[in-house]
């Protein structure tokens, strides 16, 4: 006995403590850098991790759902990124749109990271427009520091109520919905991007004439540093 607990009570509470400690570390820890990058990577890509049962969902061809969520009085609002400004999916007609549900404990979404970083970087010239929604987050403050401690500089939104990851029936992160220039869903990808695929997917969709990227302010809110550009090649 060691006061009121047993030494096999002890025994079993250390070695539950000691487990969830490693889980922890796997789940969150950056690795070496990537292939001439500069900046930390995280884990590397994976399977999709599932949160939601499969399910049919969104199919080529349909209609990109718009991009709302339930206001305090109850109407459909627009998406806001992390500095409180609206997402629109109207005001990237004429681009490729990539849609790219993640959270910033996901590990496989962890992995895609760098992937994204640098297809922001390659194409957003040619007509790409990439919208992180980050979906089961605590505080966009938490989503906002990931993304200026990877140099995430493409829009991330908070869709803090999971409307919009209803509306386009997702059940695993990562997920990455690719819209036309003419708003309809061209592909579904249910799992991370990699290096070497990501850019046959992109390449083929890129609209023939890209239009300008819009202007955008940085997504980090007031007090958190602004997501600095990628110096991954």
């Amino acid at each position: 006995m060691i006061g009121p607990f047993t030494g096999r009570q002890l025994s079993f509470a250390s070695v539950v403590v000691l487990v969830c400690a490693v889980l922890l570390f796997v789940a969150t820890r950056p690795i070496a850098p990537g292939p001439g990058s500069a900046i930390p990577t995280p884990l590397p890509a994976a399977t999709p991790f599932l949160v939601g049962s499969p399910a049919t969902g969104l199919a080529p061809g349909d209609a990109a759902p718009d991009l709302l969520v339930k206001g305090p009085d109850g109407s459909p609002a627009p998406l806001l990124d992390l500095s409180g400004n609206p997402v629109r999916l109207a005001d990237l007609r004429g681009r490729l749109v990539l849609l790219n549900f993640w959270a910033t404990w996901c590990p496989p979404c962890q992995g895609e990271t760098p992937v994204l970083r640098d297809l922001d970087e390659t194409y957003r010239s040619r007509g790409l427009s990439i919208i992180g929604v980050a979906v089961q987050e605590t505080t966009p403050s938490d989503v906002a520091a990931y993304a200026a401690k990877y140099g995430l500089a493409y829009t991330i939104a908070f869709d803090g109520s999971a409307d919009v990851f209803h509306a386009y029936k997702v059940y695993a992160l990562p997920t990455q919905v690719l819209i036309g220039p003419d708003g309809r869903i061209r592909q579904v990808i249910d799992g991370p991007f990699t290096d070497l695929g990501a850019p046959a997917i992109i390449e083929p969709l890129l609209p023939q004439a890209a239009s300008p990227a819009p202007s955008a302010p940085p997504s980090g809110p007031v007090g958190l540093p602004a997501p600095t550009g990628s110096t991954a090649p």
